[in-house]
């Protein structure tokens, strides 16, 4: 691969061992991509709960923070996904004081680094977008999906590491989705039954990215007349990178770069239609109508200051079931703004917690689960609903407003 000067004398060890490690670890990347260079980023986000990181992660990045200054200090605005630990509310949620220490540890050390700890999955919506053309090093998948697709940006999926990496030198493997050719449509999907709320969009994610199921697939698709909300993008992109490890979409007239199914060469491709059958199929598999329900979660993607809203709404005046817990996931930047309108208070009356700063999949969720008793989960996340059944959890997908008449009534209604 071919490096600059600086990124030779990183690797020379001339600018400390963090920035050495950071290039290092760029390099095997590249190598295992066939990138020919590198290519420099505005952004960094990374992905490091501590139940991912664990406790040899966390050593790490306290071995660079344990550096002069100099070294140690990321180069490029540097942000996180969630945490795995509201530090303001963990114990009655089944987590154990051994969790929130490392989730302590962990942020001390990122803050040494100069990393800004946003602890959010939907940066996109809440700190600084990127732009069209913005190449950036972003690590969770709905972050990815989202930029890439709805912004125009150009970035992989970068792990925790790579992520860190690229705060530390500024720059990140030249591969993939940073490459014009990576990003032209590979299939087509003509849709039959357009999605009318926000549940629908993520439902259509996950059949279209079942069916492509490969990171190097690229949909493009047809039959979307009303432009979606942020939200409601959000919810088809999260979807889709979940079911489909999917890091770009096209949709014809509405996402930049393709005003016209030509702009991506989609023309060429056969036409695979999605219809109103295929889109049941999928709600079938994660129905579970009179099935007594133990938790509600609104998270994955962590709720906009208008989701948060929209669920104060439905909680104004009502009660959640005794035996029923709703949990609601959102940055701490939304918090605070959802406090000052009184949405926290709506929801915290009815009987549920706004957890800040977390989102619930990456916050020991098998522990949680273990902790309180709890099997049955409802949510309005076609994200969530894939990612759950594998912590033990029998998950079932509603629509928002159905989710908290469910919470009210103690079983999924």
């Amino acid at each position: 691969m071919q490096l600059s000067s600086q990124a030779e004398a990183m690797l020379a060890g001339e600018m400390g061992p963090a920035r050495k490690w950071a290039v290092e670890h760029q390099l095997q990347i590249g190598r295992m991509f066939d990138a020919v260079d590198m290519v420099n980023v505005s952004q960094a986000h990374m992905m490091a709960d501590p139940e991912s990181t664990g406790e040899a992660g966390v050593k790490l990045v306290e071995s660079f923070a344990a550096l002069p200054e100099e070294e140690r200090r990321v180069v490029i605005p540097t942000i996180t996904d969630p945490r795995g630990v509201d530090l303001n509310y963990y114990d009655p949620l089944g987590q154990t004081e051994e969790m929130a220490d490392l989730e302590r540890r962990f942020i001390a050390a990122c803050q040494s680094l100069g990393i800004t700890m946003t602890n959010t999955c939907i940066n996109y919506q809440t700190v600084m977008p990127p732009v069209r053309g913005d190449h950036v090093a972003y690590g969770d998948t709905g972050v990815v999906i989202y930029s890439n697709s709805i912004c125009g940006a150009r970035s992989n999926f970068e792990g925790g590491p790579s992520a860190l990496a690229a705060g530390l030198t500024g720059h990140t493997p030249r591969y993939g989705l940073h490459l014009d050719e990576n990003r032209r449509a590979t299939r087509r999907f003509a849709v039959k039954s357009p999605p009318r709320e926000l549940t629908d969009w993520g439902v259509l994610g996950a059949v279209i990215g079942r069916r492509s199921g490969s990171y190097w697939e690229v949909p493009a698709i047809e039959g979307i007349e009303n432009v979606p909300t942020s939200d409601e993008a959000k919810h088809l992109g999260a979807a889709m990178a979940s079911y489909g490890s999917t890091p770009l979409f096209h949709i014809v007239g509405i996402t930049p770069e393709c005003d016209a199914l030509d702009d991506v060469g989609g023309s060429r491709l056969p036409a695979e239609e999605v219809t109103a059958d295929d889109l049941d199929e999928f709600r079938g598999s994660f129905g579970a109508r009179g099935e007594k329900v133990d938790v509600v979660v609104f998270a994955a993607p962590q709720l906009s200051l208008v989701e948060m809203k929209q669920v104060a709404d439905l909680c104004r005046g009502r009660t959640c079931h005794a035996d029923t817990a709703l949990l609601v996931c959102t940055p701490s930047s939304v918090y605070t703004d959802a406090k000052a309108a009184g949405y926290i208070d709506e929801i915290e009356a009815f009987g549920g917690r706004v957890l800040q700063g977390t989102c619930f999949y990456q916050q020991y969720a098998r522990e949680i689960a273990e902790a309180n008793g709890w099997e049955r989960l409802l949510s309005n996340s076609t994200k969530i609903v894939n990612i759950l059944g594998g912590y033990g959890y029998k998950p079932a997908l509603a629509p928002m407003d159905a989710c908290v008449a469910s919470a009210i009534a103690g079983e999924i209604v």
